[in-house]
């Protein structure tokens, strides 16, 4: 009788293609057999028994702002990490540019990398950036690791972090190309914004609605165009990141059709939350792209439905309280939404419960398209020789969000005080548990919660 590291026995496991019921074995950190329909005839070190509960693929969070090194004062890894795994989440790529030194070079990366196998209890991954200075250092960053790589349009907001303008956009996705890597991009346009963001202003209009009036859809569709057509001119494969409407997604759709690789990533936030809530919750549900109106929601979840966005990823941007105030004016605050403990609760019960997105579907967004999309040979679904990275979760359990709850190192986020149904249970990353009923585990034993 074969013998294993631990056995979750029962349990409804969904894949992007099916949910079917069945054990789990693991050893060594992979999954060494799936059985649907008979028990395993095994015996294990540990086993679960998730009879009534789902298993699905952890998730990969392909979009967070962990900043470190340099602005831990903001999120750490340590941090970051844990409220990954209360999440389900199991994998991240950490963006460049809030830490100090930003991800632009080889030594950067590696000092970024070493705090995270120091401090992360997930998975780790990095992109690296583009800023106009590092064109060179592409290649090595790309030989050394990175995901992909990662451009601004506009200004990031981070003064070590330059955004592209068009020559050196052009110039980096051409060097991208030759080496057959990736480049996200933040698509908005400098000049749109920056001149409707002066105008309202200068006449005194600062409220919420003039703050996400002064980042239109047009914008992002400007810049989305521009930078699809650099994309064909180089052959770079091109990723669009938070795209807060389904007006941008068609745009990218019909690049797809005429043959240009292009995905798209969206948001939790672009959801779940409107104009109304960031009229309601100030700085905490400040973003860039701004969030939208109900009817953009709507439509975006429709395109979710269809089959149009390729992954959704948190774009946690944490910051201290201190930056996250707002009295009359909706220019000044960070702009940047806490919620990387949050997505698949949200895509559970605004996706699964209220809207019928299949938990299959969810899957894929969340964990089979990110491995494909990015590589990650053996994440993704839940099948033998896979590493085993899995989330057990309740869809029949609801809990109201507390800012106790959470485990980053600023307990605040817009989701605070909303009702979730679908709790995640227990969260495994390589075979180990690092989350389970509430609580951080490390080593075998449950954390302390600070």
């Amino acid at each position: 009788m074969a013998t294993y590291d631990l056995i979750i026995r029962n349990g409804n496991i969904v894949t992007s293609e099916s949910t079917v019921q069945g054990d789990i074995a693991i050893k060594d950190g992979k999954i060494k057999e799936v059985s649907v329909g008979k028990s395993l005839e095994a015996t294990a070190d540990k086993e679960i028994n998730a009879e009534g509960l789902h298993i699905l693929p952890g998730l990969i969070d392909t979009h967070v702002h962990f900043n470190e090194p340099g602005r831990t004062e903001w999120e750490g890894l340590a941090t970051g990490s844990r409220s990954l795994a209360a999440g389900g989440v199991t994998t991240f790529f950490d963006m460049p540019l809030n830490s100090t030194p930003p991800t632009i070079n080889k030594a950067n990366l590696e000092l970024k990398s070493s705090l995270a196998d120091e401090k992360s209890i997930v998975n780790p991954r990095f992109w690296g950036g583009l800023v106009p200075e590092n064109i060179a250092d592409l290649k090595e960053l790309y030989e050394n690791g990175v995901i992909g790589f990662k451009a601004f349009m506009s200004p990031s907001g981070i003064a070590d972090f330059d955004n592209v303008d068009d020559e050196s956009l052009f110039k980096g996705m051409k060097e991208i190309a030759s080496f057959g890597s990736l480049l996200a991009v933040h698509a908005e346009s400098t000049v749109i914004c920056d001149q409707l963001a002066k105008e309202k202003q200068s006449q005194g209009k600062t409220s919420a609605r003039d703050f996400v009036e002064s980042r239109p859809i047009i914008s992002e569709i400007e810049a989305v165009r521009r930078v699809i057509s650099y994309a064909e001119a180089t052959g770079c494969k091109l990723h669009i990141v938070h795209a807060s409407s389904r007006k941008v997604v068609e745009v990218i759709k019909e690049a797809q059709q005429r043959g240009v690789d292009v995905t798209v990533e969206t948001c939790p936030h672009y959801l779940s939350l409107t104009v109304k809530d960031l009229e309601e919750k100030g700085a905490l549900a400040k973003c860039a792209p701004p969030l939208r109106d109900e009817e953009e929601v709507e439509d975006l979840w429709a395109a979710v439905a269809n089959g149009e966005i390729t992954v959704i990823g948190s774009d946690h941007s944490p910051a201290p309280a201190s930056m996250k105030t707002i009295t009359d004016n909706y220019f000044e605050g960070w702009g940047g939404i806490s919620g990387a403990q949050s997505t698949l609760n949200i895509l559970l019960t605004e996706g699964h419960f209220k809207r019928n997105l299949p938990l299959e579907k969810i899957v894929e967004l969340t964990a089979t398209n990110p491995a494909k999309l990015f590589g990650l040979a053996t994440k993704g679904t839940i099948a033998e020789g896979y590493d085993a990275d899995l989330a057990i979760v309740n869809l029949n359990e609801s809990f109201e969000l507390k800012k106790e709850d959470l485990f980053y190192r600023h307990k605040h986020s817009p989701y605070v005080g909303m009702t979730f149904k679908g709790k995640v249970k227990t969260t495994i990353v390589n075979g180990e548990i690092v989350f389970e009923n509430g609580k951080i585990i490390v080593d075998g034993k449950a954390e302390v919660k600070a």
